[in-house]
């Protein structure tokens, strides 16, 4: 069954999808950013030559493990590596030349091929939080999450209009065995968003059915030569790369799938406490994790990663938001440019409990340093919450509204006869107003980003409708796009054949929560 619908849907879709498209609700959905505007440049040109010379160092003298992985140590003793034990040390210049395959741009594919996005370049892609084990509403509180939040999520994020991409696990479904909720998450993203989204990365095995799955959703012929998916491959800081996510990050770039190799930073803790030591770590950990899935095959599309925070000294707990955290990130930034690689940081991070004053101060923090760094993709852009360990719906959507207005810095100013208004400034002279001239008039419409959120009437029509926060105001919002919400249209054979697939290897795995 699977490979017929394989079959049909390469020839098109079928009837039955192209009448359901016709009658469905269409969603808007801004395209990617394309920045017009300049990256923040921190580091001037001998700093950063003074980190790559010492990241060079770092590999060539310290050296990373590849734990439990004789394939992967096999590979770089055949690649010319100095590999003792599971200590692999690359020579100077190894590294690099092998990250030379990998492209500086590529295109991830969605279902939906008005939906595809383009990372690198000017680029910035936006994808929703990823990972919490925790969910948290106004009504029920923090709790564990289960997958009927998971597939609310996901309905958000495809209703959500400065939302590019679906995302991976945007919440971890607790609900369900270990060893089969990956095949739930991506049906979910699969069938309820035609957005892109993320592969599993918990275990090789996973990483293959999400290959799979895609081969059934869009074509095994069309997967094997274009990438469909974008995971999260981390790092175990410091410089140590272990089985499961290398296994992982080998069956995507065998399959040409893209990856995130990004270290996962905690300053102080996982890296050094200064910015410059971080930066040279950081560098070091990627090349290795970049060269490595070249080696596994060249030209596998992949991204210079990096997960940036500090720590509390005083409770060790970490920190979100720091003037540290944009300074490594500015930096990182630059290093990938000279890498000559898309690349991923940032996000709405902070380390608040509840979606509130901190929570929005170190979120705006975090937001504003990724579009300035040149970040290319952002994960956890919208609804983190605790440091990443909960994932909540009103901060979905607070800041999914504020992702609009990156959107709209990042067009950056045009500058010609039109927004110049020397007409509406002759027309409307000394102390007159603009509010009705005939520039105005023109382009209101546009003029101004609008939140579709936030509160801007007097207080006392404010007080009349019940004097409700921000908070309030976002539950309301979570509600009226989930009622609204439509699911996109998909071939009816292909939908079956998806559930099949599930259900099948459902069957084949044992139930397991560790």
């Amino acid at each position: 069954m699977a490979e017929a619908a394989v079959r049909r849907r390469g020839r098109g879709g079928g009837g039955a999808a192209r009448r359901a498209e016709r009658t469905s609700t269409a969603i808007e959905t801004a395209r990617y950013i394309e920045r017009n505007i300049a990256n923040f440049e921190l580091l001037d040109e001998e700093a950063l030559a003074l980190i790559e010379d010492h990241a060079e160092q770092v590999l060539q003298e310290i050296g990373v493990n590849f734990v439990n992985n004789p394939a992967a140590l096999q590979r770089w003793r055949d690649a010319g590596a100095d590999v003792e034990g599971e200590r692999v040390r690359i020579p100077r210049g190894l590294a690099r030349q092998l990250c030379a395959t990998a492209p500086a741009t590529f295109t991830q594919h969605a279902r939906n091929p008005a939906r595809n996005v383009e990372i690198g370049g000017r680029n910035l892609v936006l994808a929703p939080v990823y990972g919490p084990p925790f969910v948290r509403d106004l009504d029920g509180g923090r709790r564990y999450a289960t997958i009927e939040d998971f597939r609310k999520f996901v309905k958000l994020g495809q209703m959500s209009k400065w939302l590019h991409h679906s995302g991976g696990t945007v919440c971890e479904p607790t609900d369900i065995p270990v060893s089969k909720r990956h095949l739930d998450m991506l049906h979910a993203h699969m069938t309820l968003s035609d957005k892109p989204f993320m592969g599993s990365v918990t275990e090789p095995s996973r990483a293959q059915d999400s290959v799979d799955m895609c081969g059934v959703l869009f074509g095994q012929d069309f997967v094997r030569d274009n990438t469909v998916m974008t995971s999260l491959i981390n790092i175990n800081s410091p410089l140590t790369f272990d089985d499961v996510m290398m296994g992982a990050l080998e069956v995507y770039a065998a399959n040409m799938q893209a990856c995130i190799v990004s270290p996962f930073i905690v300053g102080g803790a996982m890296a050094p406490v200064s910015v410059a030591g971080t930066l040279v770590q950081v560098l070091a950990e990627v090349l290795a994790g970049v060269a490595y899935s070249q080696l596994v095959r060249p030209g596998a599309p992949v991204i210079f990663g990096a997960f940036v925070t500090s720590i509390d000294m005083n409770s060790g707990a970490p920190t979100f938001g720091t003037p540290e955290a944009s300074q490594i990130t500015y930096g990182a930034g630059q290093l990938a440019r000279r890498l000559g690689l898309p690349f991923r940081s940032a996000g709405s991070f902070c380390g608040s409990k509840l979606p509130d004053a901190q929570a929005a101060y170190e979120t705006a923090n975090s937001l504003n340093m990724g579009l300035l760094s040149g970040v290319n993709f952002m994960l956890h852009a919208c609804g983190w919450l605790e440091g990443g360990l909960v994932a909540s719906f009103e901060k979905f959507v607070m800041d999914a509204d504020q992702l609009g207005a990156l959107h709209k810095m990042a067009e950056g100013v045009r500058v010609d006869a039109d927004t110049l208004a020397m007409d509406a400034i002759r027309e409307v002279g000394p102390g007159g107003h603009y509010l009705g001239c005939a520039h105005t008039q023109a382009n209101f419409k546009t003029a101004f980003w609008r939140s579709d959120l936030l509160d801007y009437k007097p207080f006392e029509t404010w007080a009349e409708d019940g004097g409700r926060d921000t908070v309030v105001l976002a539950q309301a919002r979570v509600a009226k796009l989930l009622d609204s919400y439509q699911q996109p249209a998909m071939d009816p054979a292909t939908a079956e054949a998806l559930q099949a697939y599930v259900a099948k290897r459902k069957e084949e795995l044992p139930d397991a929560f560790a």
